[in-house]
């Protein structure tokens, strides 16, 4: 495939947008002005020659001149007429289901449907067809199946928001009960069992595209606040991501954003995806958060400027929505097919730089200014049917659990209790012993049949006097849940010993506070105990695998290859974790382990 960029522009007309009547104090022009914004984003778009997804909103099918300026567009410029699952808190909803509440998968399973077949009901009413698209902030996969059941013409969603989770809760809006993280940050086919795995076969396509609800930083958003890190300008000026050199501002972050998902490309057969999606309230006259509605309607031109540019370039191709769908779907024949991403930092200029990768399953993330340790994993074999709403163990949380996250299970070392979830190796030579999470490096991306490979650069550590220098190599088997790690010892030891101990640490959960570990069980090939927070361990000799049962998210977690030694280890009650750990002795060349991820049941 020669380079494609595609770009998804989205647009949400509204009448009463969320928080708008609140943040204008209850003002009657309110549904006036939102017109205005609606128009604005449409006419600046155009005005570059960029065509739009216009998601219309429930609020918005009462409103001829709404219908009639997306009709117009859709005409004359070729924007997609869709359908947004977003914007329900109208009076006329909330007249009719006598509820405050707007998000679609933290109703009752009745209630989704009820609301799907209103909505789409008076679509079908006003504009005499079916959308192809839709969305929400999340779609979980009890919604989605539904509506693609009952409307089968629907190819394409916005079915979650990248890290929004925790991390947005605490530093953005503790208001905000909409936990999502887990899922992929690329556009995915949803698996039918759980919307953010995905999905395996056939069998378990839900017949639609997904797509996030905006293109994130995968490092900042990762690392702190997801709401300011992405491909919304107003966004950026939340995060004060710009600059004023005497009146002229420029946000060159957002630009190198941009061209770094542009640069995604090489690491996807020659595909990368972006999209933009900024609703009206961002835009309204009286400002947003620090800035004023002159820098907020700039900074959304000046965006659409610069895609614009892109395309001029013919470096970029404008798709709506469905179109995209079809694309992707020409384009992902085989369901084992990974995302991959070699993430530098833009927000800082450092060379931290992560890879990501996610495919059905597993989701995964290497930090190599941590020598290549595996800081997130989310095991997607596991198929978790997580439901969401009323009358379900998860309300509000959708998040999909992990198995490894630094941010909410610490990292490499928590204080006196010693130990944090992180995957990573020790290496030991005369008694003294460093872990290779403690040196910083950078890493290759390779494509290999049947998987990716990650070349990471040499790094030295320093025991007993003497300078030893190691190279990890990565290889990730496409859709197999396998990892492999090889260590490779590039020293000459002039035959003394060194021990290479590959480690992993892990707990589980959505959040940072670590559910009842005692289902667990720990083992290493026949012989096995149950987690009872003792911190007592098994220890096996030359072992085939070592291994722990996590009943709670449906996943096996096993380690093999090299060793002379095996272990497993539960942590106490203060340092809630478990410890896999395989060690081996050389004198020269390289040790190579595994890290399988298996389904439970």
């Amino acid at each position: 495939m020669n380079n494609k960029f595609i770009v998804n522009i989205i647009h949400r007309p509204e009448l009463s947008p969320e928080y708008a009547e609140r943040a204008l104090g209850g003002k009657k022009d309110v549904k006036d002005e939102s017109l205005e914004i609606f128009k604005f984003q449409q006419d600046t778009a155009h005005k570059y020659g960029l065509k739009t997804t216009i998601q219309i909103t429930y609020a918005s099918l009462f409103s001829d001149v709404i219908i009639d300026m997306a009709k117009a567009d859709h005409d004359k410029y070729g924007d997609e007429i869709a359908l947004s699952l977003l914007g329900l808190p109208c009076k006329e909803f909330k007249d009719k289901y006598h509820t405050e509440d707007f998000c679609i998968w933290m109703f009752d399973k009745k209630q989704k449907e009820e609301i799907v077949d209103d909505v789409f009901g008076k679509f079908y009413e006003k504009f005499g067809f079916y959308p192809e698209s839709t969305g929400s902030y999340f779609l979980d996969a009890y919604t989605i199946n539904y509506i693609k059941a009952k409307y089968p013409s629907v190819k394409c969603a916005v079915a979650t928001c990248w890290e929004e989770g925790p991390k947005a809760y605490h530093t953005c809006n503790n208001s905000w009960y909409t936990f999502m993280d887990g899922g992929p940050w690329n556009p995915w086919i949803p698996s039918k069992v759980n919307s953010h795995c995905p999905a395996s076969c056939e069998d378990d396509d839900s017949g639609i595209v997904a797509i996030p609800h905006l293109s994130r930083d995968l490092m900042a958003c990762f690392d702190g606040n997801g709401s300011n890190f992405g491909t919304h300008p107003q966004n950026v000026l939340r995060g004060m991501i710009y600059y004023d050199d005497n009146g002229m501002v420029e946000y060159p972050y957002l630009y190198n954003l941009v061209d770094q998902y542009k640069h995604l490309a090489k690491y996807n057969d020659g595909y990368a995806y972006n999209m933009m999606f900024v609703g009206p309230g961002w835009l309204n006259k009286m400002g947003r958060w620090e800035a004023p509605y002159e820098l907020l309607a700039k900074s959304y031109d000046d965006g659409m400027k610069y895609y614009g540019k892109l395309k001029e370039k013919g470096e970029l191709i404008d798709m709506t929505m469905s179109e995209f769908a079809s694309f992707y779907r020409t384009t992902h024949p085989d369901y084992k097919r990974a995302e991959c991403a070699l993430w530098k930092d833009i927000l800082y200029g450092s060379n931290k730089q992560y890879f990501w990768y996610a495919d059905p399953a597993m989701r995964t993330c290497l930090d190599f200014n941590q020598g290549g340790a595996m800081i997130d994993l989310r095991p997607y074999v596991a198929r978790i049917p997580q439901e969401t709403g009323i009358g379900t163990d998860n309300v509000y949380d959708a998040s999909y659990p992990y198995l490894i996250q630094i941010n909410y299970r610490a990292g490499y070392f928590t204080h006196y209790a010693g130990a944090g979830t992180i995957k990573s190796c020790k290496v030991k030579y005369h008694g003294e012993e460093a872990d290779l999470c403690l040196t910083r490096t950078m890493a290759k991306y390779e494509k290999i049949e049947g998987g990716v490979k990650i070349v990471v650069n040499p790094v030295t550590v320093v025991l007993d006097g003497k300078e030893i220098e190691i190279q990890s190599i990565f290889t990730f088997l496409e859709g197999e849940g396998k990892i492999v790690a090889e260590r490779i010892l590039l020293t000459d030891m002039d035959g003394e010993e060194v021990t290479f101990t590959e480690y992993f640490t892990g707990g589980f959960g959505t959040t940072e506070y670590q559910a009842d570990m005692t289902a667990l069980t720990l083992g290493v090939d026949h012989k096995e105990m149950n987690f009872e927070y003792h911190g007592r361990k098994i220890v096996g000799e030359n072992a085939k695998v070592a291994y722990v049962k996590i009943p709670a998210v449906n996943t096996i977690v096993e380690m093999g290859g090299d060793n002379d030694t095996a272990m497993v280890e539960e942590g106490i009650a203060f340092s809630p974790v478990y410890h896999l750990a395989l060690s081996k002795t050389i004198t020269k060349g390289g040790v190579k382990t595994w890290l399988n991820l298996r389904k439970a049941n």
